[in-house]
């Protein structure tokens, strides 16, 4: 069989999940195996949606693996159940969780392991894989061969897809037993921020960066952000001048976002911020520079100052929406 690691948020498959799931679909199919997935906890409620993707089977990892997340912990769990199941190959989302508990799990098991891949497709010696490289800038053809082969799928790489007619999802239970003295990381606190739309899964993001010129040139970005539904993120610069947390940071080192629409206000477009917006499928400049990088790459441009060219969008958005003005 094959196996996905599933992640879930408030009770639903994420995203990255659906997306993984659907390669690992494609796979299944091609080396003749049934597909099934794997979650941490009392995850039951995910069956229906699995279900839709062509899952026969979810394995449900308890005993000794706590609820929170622990990469080691996981990681072991995941690798007996590979061992106790005959699992062929395992697949998961290329989210920070997904790349953590595939190296853990392959390493324990001396098996190979394929991370941020675009495109895989199984051959009998070995599968083909297209890899992300160098932060997203570079892509590299590899093959995966093993006896049990691990590979994550990078965001936005697979559009997801349900199958024609769903089957019952199985539910089984893997009481895992995990060493007392076993070294591992632990969630000891968990801070949650203000409800809003997500950066990672946002359809609109509005982001600014040196060109914003403070942390208050960003209320305009906000303003945009809530009218279009969409969230605020921004470039490296900005977080480091102290005008935006680094959990709004779209880049390498930030979040790999993808969005329908990315609009970038006042950003140079370093390489590092383009690995985190290359994803987006519509990508819209505003910067006074012409010349500026992301103005090259962006499919949409607008040049001149951007709080005035902010000021007309927002103003003919309310028009649209017949929202008065807040002033």
């Amino acid at each position: 069989m094959l196996l996905t690691v599933v992640e879930a948020d408030s009770g639903k498959v994420v995203n990255g999940s659906l997306e993984a799931l659907t390669l690992a679909r494609s796979l299944a199919a091609e080396v003749g195996e049934p597909l099934h997935a794997v979650a941490f906890g009392a995850h039951e409620d995910l069956a229906a949606t699995l279900s839709e993707y062509g899952v026969e089977t979810l394995h449900l990892v308890t005993g000794d693996v706590p609820v929170e997340y622990s990469p080691q912990q996981w990681g072991k769990g995941l690798a007996d159940l590979v061992t106790a199941t005959g699992t062929a190959g395992v697949v998961a989302a290329a989210s920070d969780r997904g790349n953590e508990v595939l190296a853990d799990a392959a390493a324990r098991g001396g098996h190979a392991f394929g991370s941020n891949c675009v495109a895989a497709t199984a051959r009998d010696e070995a599968w083909e894989l297209t890899r992300l490289r160098g932060g997203g800038i570079l892509l590299e053809d590899a093959e995966l061969a093993d006896s049990v082969r691990f590979l994550t799928v990078a965001s936005g790489a697979v559009e997801p897809v349900t199958v024609t007619t769903p089957a019952e999802c199985r539910v089984e239970t893997y009481p895992a037993q995990l060493p007392a003295d076993m070294p591992a990381c632990t969630i000891v606190e968990r801070t949650t921020r203000d409800a809003g739309v997500s950066l990672a899964t946002a359809s609109v993001v509005v982001s600014g960066g040196r060109g914003v010129g403070s942390a208050e040139g960003f209320a305009e970005l906000e303003e945009l952000a809530s009218l279009l539904g969409g969230a605020v993120g921004c470039s490296r610069v900005a977080t480091n001048a102290g005008w935006r947390p680094h959990s709004d940071q779209v880049g390498l080192t930030g979040t790999k976002i993808t969005a329908d629409l990315y609009i970038a206000c006042g950003i140079s477009g370093a390489t590092q911020h383009w690995v985190g917006c290359m994803g987006a499928k519509t990508i819209l400049a505003i910067n006074n520079d012409p010349e500026a990088a992301l103005v090259l790459r962006s499919d949409y441009a607008v040049i001149g100052d951007l709080h005035d060219v902010l000021r007309a969008v927002i103003d003919r958005v309310r028009a649209r929406k017949e929202i008065p003005d807040a002033a």
